[in-house]
């Protein structure tokens, strides 16, 4: 293309504002979309760029900023948490991918022992931000298989050091000192060094500094230099510039900055992060897959095959995911990586493989990339027409131990009603409908046994025919209304409260006979007490206006009650109630603050 740099931004805007949205309506996924754009846009396309080099140099500013932000995410603490995932799982992937396919490539390609060795270990890399992009476009980054993931594609960013290191004394360039030599591998450790005191100390002291200023865009300013400086320090000591720029996150992720820098980066994030991947589908070599596409469907085909078997094991053993997970893990890495153009241009520049090995394998790692998508999109589908059974657990035999109360349901309102309980040393048993909330709660020592509180020989088994009380405090509707309507025709005379959604809940539950509790109204009236006497009321008075607030509200929830099935008469009682209210207060009009709140009082609907 030979516009100006303005132009040149309209097209790449262009083909991601087409591509991304028709990609994603057919459920293909942003990753997809871009990649098509770059190869239509590129020099095996329709050559609206001749040259992608510099394309992705610059795009990759996105992967930088993306593991930037992915730094913010974990803490030092929480990254020694993940010390096991990231050298035990990341290791033996890193380690039995290579191996694999070098060893394949020393059997099929009729490689010597030193290229093959290279071509394995730059293979086994797969690309961080095709990965991680994908994980997050399901909001998958936090899932089992995700964390896992993200602690492998970390491994391989520290395994591609020593990788560059060993290529110039691997092939016939060592003698020229050309590529990263084994002498820097301590001008390295003097950039990590750098990066970590850094972000450690005078990171944050500047960050202060800007933040006094309070000027957004000098702070926008100073994240950008944070990243970028970061990245530039590591790829000048030749690391990987996203590592820099990841250690760099991972310094300011407990500090109190770390949501404002998150909120500067994430825009340029987005955009080139986009332009990268438009750049990745312009290096896909098209003749080279076109002259030979049985080769390279083969050694796509290689490559996908033996890296998601090898990943599946991994996520099983050392990576403790189940089958479903595993599988999920092996989709989205199985690709090769953007790193692998850089390992196999310093292999061509030590002589370790020619240019016509070179192109074959970019070709091949760029194919795989865009056949990714793909491959999750499948076995997503897979798994979601095969949905994982879950495991039948027989309801516990609860000992009859005479309580006086029974908690149906002992999620955060009925464990609430439970430590009261326990403060007045009142006996009581809780029922629970999820065994995984049951398992966690009896390791707090409470009386909770796993069962549907509907079913009445459940009940009887528990003792109900000894309880006063019984709470019912399960959130979800017709479970809570099943339940309420077994109890009061097993035990009418025992007192039923039960936790309320909304008003049209508690109508039902009363017409069971149990006392509705709504789940939120005294949360609520205490806030707005809370609210008066910041406005400037005594404490006395806003707990008298709450509680004669209280009140009427309960009055007109029993009013409502008897005309709850017409909505005429009900939407009439909502109007009254207004006009009640403002009665209700109006001895307090003019009284400095409520005076002013009055007139605000009459606008809720009860």
């Amino acid at each position: 293309m030979h516009g100006g740099g303005l132009e040149l931004a309209l097209v790449f805007l262009l083909a991601a504002v087409v591509a991304v949205p028709v990609f994603r309506r057919f459920g293909l996924g942003a990753v997809l979309g871009y990649l098509a754009a770059g190869v239509a846009l590129g020099p095996f396309g329709w050559k609206v760029i001749r040259n992608a080099e510099p394309v992705l140099a610059a795009s990759e500013i996105g992967v930088v900023m993306m593991l930037f932000v992915i730094g913010l995410e974990l803490s030092p603490a929480r990254l020694r948490v993940m010390r096991r995932p990231i050298f035990g799982a990341g290791g033996a992937q890193v380690l039995l991918s290579g191996l694999a396919l070098g060893a394949l490539a020393l059997g099929i390609g009729d490689l010597h022992w030193k290229p093959a060795l290279v071509v394995g270990f730059g293979l086994a890399l797969s690309s961080t931000a095709v990965g991680l992009q994908l994980l997050s476009e399901r909001k998958s980054l936090t899932s089992e298989h995700g964390r896992l993931a993200f602690a492998i594609l970390l491994f391989q960013d520290l395994a591609a050091i020593p990788l560059l290191a060993a290529i110039p004394l691997l092939g016939k360039a060592a003698a020229t000192g050309d590529g990263l030599g084994w002498s820097e591998v301590f001008r390295a450790i003097g950039a990590i060094a750098v990066v970590v005191v850094g972000g450690r100390f005078a990171l944050r002291h500047l960050l202060r500094v800007v933040a006094r200023t309070r000027m957004p865009e000098v702070f926008t300013g100073a994240a950008l230099l944070t990243v970028l400086g970061a990245a530039w320090i590591m790829q000048g000591a030749g690391l990987s510039a996203g590592l820099g720029a990841f250690l760099a996150g991972v310094l300011l992720a407990d500090s109190e900055f770390r949501h404002e820098l998150e909120s500067q980066i994430d825009p340029f994030k987005g955009l080139l992060l986009g332009l990268f991947f438009m750049a990745v589908g312009m290096s896909i070599d098209l003749k080279r897959v076109l002259a030979e596409p049985e080769l390279i469907a083969c050694a796509v085909a290689v490559l996908m095959a033996v890296k998601f078997a090898i990943l599946f094991a991994v996520g099983l053993r050392p990576g403790r995911l189940d089958r479903r997970e595993a599988l999920q893990l092996a989709s989205v890495l199985a690709l090769g990586g953007e790193f692998a153009f850089v390992v196999f241009g310093e292999a061509k520049k030590a002589q370790l493989i020619d240019a016509i090995l070179r192109d074959r394998l970019v070709a091949v790692v760029g194919v795989s990339m865009a056949l990714t998508p793909l491959l999750l999109i499948a076995v997503y589908r897979l798994l979601a027409a095969n949905p994982s059974p879950k495991p039948k657990r027989e309801f516990d035999t609860i000992p009859d131990q005479n309580p006086q109360v029974l908690i149906a349901g002992f999620g955060r309102f009925g464990q609430i009603v439970a430590r009261l309980l326990v403060a007045q040393k009142t006996p009581f048993i809780a029922i629970e409908n999820s065994a995984e909330q049951v398992d966690f709660m009896r390791r707090f020592g409470n009386p909770i046994y796993y069962g549907d509180p509907a079913r009445p020989e459940l009940l009887r088994s528990a003792g109900a025919e000894h309880v006063r009380v019984f709470v019912v405090a399960i959130d979800k509707v017709d479970e809570n209304l099943r339940t309420v309507r077994t109890i009061r025709r097993l035990y009418p005379a025992a007192t039923v409260f039960a936790r309320a959604r909304d008003r049209r809940h508690a109508w039902a539950l009363m017409d069971l006979g149990a006392r509705a509790m709504r789940e939120t109204f005294f949360t609520s009236l205490k806030l707005g007490e809370e609210v008066l006497v910041e406005l400037g009321l005594s404490p006395e008075q806003a707990r008298d206006h709450a509680e004669r607030f209280r009140e009427h509200d309960s009055k007109l929830l029993n009013r409502q009650y008897l005309v709850h099935d017409d909505e005429d008469a009900l939407m009439q009682s909502s109007q009254d109630a207004r006009v009640e209210l403002e009665q209700l207060f109006e001895a307090d009009r003019g009284e400095g603050v409520l005076g002013d709140e009055n007139e605000g009082a009459s606008h809720p609907t009860p």
